[in-house]
């Protein structure tokens, strides 16, 4: 697990709530009366060490986290030969079956199409994008696919912005960019953090821009896009839409009354979950203990009911075929307002 600013806040409580788990499972008897055993490496400055400690304590398949710097050196440790899931990933480059490389959820491309599919069933016609830089992974994917799909489907991008991920909230040079051509009417996409995405809509709305429409992918959901303020209406692409008293919000309130604490990003937590459940569940049908048969096992698993949505690996190169829950804030509530694709 990446336990750095950049990712802790997924992969920290992630790595807290699955050791949580198989204490579960143990205190019913274990998996066919055998233990499930977990230990968590951080992966600090060294990957692959990370990962080499693991599979010398032994570990069947691995959780890893879900950017390309860090995986990309558990992979090369593995050698192809473990079961790694990438457990909070949407990165379509970290899938590879023939390596047993596994997203856990949708892509990128996914994600982002189902973005632009909502905005044009808004029947919004025209699009503002903000992106990192062409081709720049997550950052830059996203507003590509969002742009690529929202033209396909008939729409037109008239502005894109560019800004730095997680740092700017300054953005007066776009905003008086966009107000020359803005018709008040547009859909605001990005890969933008919450805090940005509402700066971004507040410096706006101070142009008289009262009438955009904004919708953003996962990241909003990890940096709390339902508690900032100015969020009324906003969109977000949640790996799972979580309602009161459903088996993740159970699961999660069974945590923080057993640990004391609630953990954050909320959204994620059912892939790491699932990232369990996935590996236990290549075990059990191959009835093997070898991380390359069990990772053989994984290949073929199809219509596994996880806690975030059914899961096929079966005739993909990695990627499940999952729907893309689209939440918006309504009343000030996160509520889910349609299921795109799966």
């Amino acid at each position: 697990m990446d336990f750095s600013d950049v990712v802790g806040f997924v992969d920290i409580p992630g790595s807290n709530l699955v050791p949580y788990v198989a204490e579960l499972i143990n205190c019913t008897g274990g998996i066919n009366g055998s233990p499930v055993e977990v230990r968590v490496a951080e992966v600090g400055d060294d990957a692959a060490l990370a990962a080499q400690e693991l599979l010398d304590w032994g570990a069947q398949f691995l959780i890893g986290p879900p950017f390309a710097d860090f995986a990309l050196p558990i992979l090369q440790t593995t050698g192809g030969n473990v079961p790694l899931f990438v457990a909070a990933s949407t990165e379509p480059t970290l899938a590879d079956a023939s390596i047993n490389s596994y997203l856990v959820t949708f892509d990128d491309f996914a994600m982002a199409g189902a973005a632009a599919q909502w905005a044009l069933d808004q029947g919004i016609t025209r699009a503002i994008v903000f992106t990192e830089g062409e081709g720049i992974p997550y950052t830059g994917v996203n507003p590509d696919a969002f742009a690529a799909a929202f033209v396909a489907g008939g729409g037109e991008v008239v502005s894109t912005q560019t800004y730095v991920w997680a740092a700017d909230t300054d953005f007066s040079a776009q905003v008086n960019e966009i107000a020359g051509i803005s018709e008040n009417n547009e859909v605001v996409f990005s890969a933008a953090l919450a805090f940005q995405v509402t700066a971004l809509r507040g410096q706006l709305e101070g142009q008289g821009l009262d009438g955009l429409t904004y919708i953003g992918t996962d990241a909003m959901d990890a940096t709390g896009i339902q508690v900032e303020a100015n969020n009324e209406g906003i969109a977000h692409t949640p790996h799972t839409s979580i309602s009161a008293g459903d088996p993740i919000d159970t699961l999660l309130a069974g945590y923080e009354a057993s640990r004391g604490e609630a953990l954050a990003s909320r959204g994620f937590m059912a892939l790491y979950v699932d990232s369990l459940f996935l590996g236990i569940q290549g075990m059990l049908d191959c009835d093997c203990t070898e991380p390359a048969d069990i990772g053989e096992a994984v290949k073929q698993i199809s219509g596994f009911q996880g806690l975030s949505g059914e899961i096929t690996y079966a005739g993909t190169n990695g990627i499940p075929p999952k729907a893309v829950p689209i939440n918006q804030i309504v009343n000030g509530e996160d509520v889910l307002v349609a299921t795109i694709g799966g």
